[in-house]
């Protein structure tokens, strides 16, 4: 773990010889300079080759670039906004996940509760397999977290976690470290009810699939409807919440009797 970090530490040493950017301005920015260097290099080459090809295919391609040049050109990111996750300042990392890959689920529930009271649940990563099914285990280590998921057949599947911005009462976000069996990232937020009727918790989880045996394993982990399974998950933890209903996961359950 800690070659990891040193790794991610060293990486924008890589473009210190190109010259700088102009900074742009104005609250959409999210991307750092690393990633700007990166998007507008790899689009400008995407848009090119894409163009070459001639064919229906190659358009695509030609888009793809496009929209990869638009993210270097202006440092903004839609999927970044999203999750709450910046680049632009030194304290953060380069998010898991590129926009048109892996899959994004966003559902929110009304809970009749405080903020501050659904900050603290959520705050402490190893209550999340009391809400999320698809989750065994998850073990805090600072800012750093283990991930245990089920997969299909009774495998799991496992990955390390930082978070990567929060606010206190209001929002936190990770993303999986580099390396990771499962590239991940997702944000929670807490909004205050109009009327002060409760609080809107919204949750944003988005996976890329590895390639390999392992990708088949990922694909699956929330099952063919994912925004269903979040819904009810969610759901849970309302009731959880506003009852104290006990919330028992079978998946933990299972993996601890082993």
């Amino acid at each position: 773990m800690a070659s990891a970090a040193t790794t991610r530490q060293e990486r924008p040493s890589i473009y210190t010889r190109l010259p700088q950017l102009p900074r742009p301005t104005g609250p959409g920015v999210n991307v750092g300079e690393a990633e700007r260097w990166i998007s507008l290099l790899g689009g400008g080459a995407l848009a090119l080759y894409g163009l070459a090809k001639g064919s229906w295919g190659g358009l695509a391609l030609s888009v793809v670039g496009g929209s990869l040049l638009y993210r270097g050109a202006t440092g903004h990111c839609s999927l970044y906004r999203t999750l709450g996750i910046t680049t632009a300042e030194p304290r953060s990392s380069a998010a898991s996940i590129p926009a048109d890959y892996g899959v994004k689920v966003e559902r929110s529930v009304l809970i009749n509760r405080s903020p501050a009271d659904l900050y603290l649940v959520w705050h402490n990563f190893e209550n999340l397999p009391r809400i999320f099914r698809h989750l065994v285990s998850v073990r805090s280590q600072g800012n750093r977290s283990h991930w245990v998921a089920k997969g299909p057949l009774g495998t799991e599947v496992a990955w390390d976690a930082e978070i990567i911005n929060e606010k206190e009462n209001e929002l936190i976000a990770w993303r999986s470290l580099d390396n990771a069996q499962v590239d991940s990232a997702g944000s929670v937020h807490f909004t205050p009810a109009q009327g002060g009727q409760g609080t809107e918790v919204r949750v944003v989880l988005k996976y890329n699939p590895p390639g390999g045996k392992i990708g088949s394993l990922v694909a699956r982990l929330f099952g063919e409807e994912p925004g269903q399974q979040i819904s009810e998950d969610l759901q849970r933890f309302k009731d959880w919440m506003e009852t104290g209903t006990r919330l028992t996961n079978p998946s933990r359950t299972s993996s601890q009797g082993k």
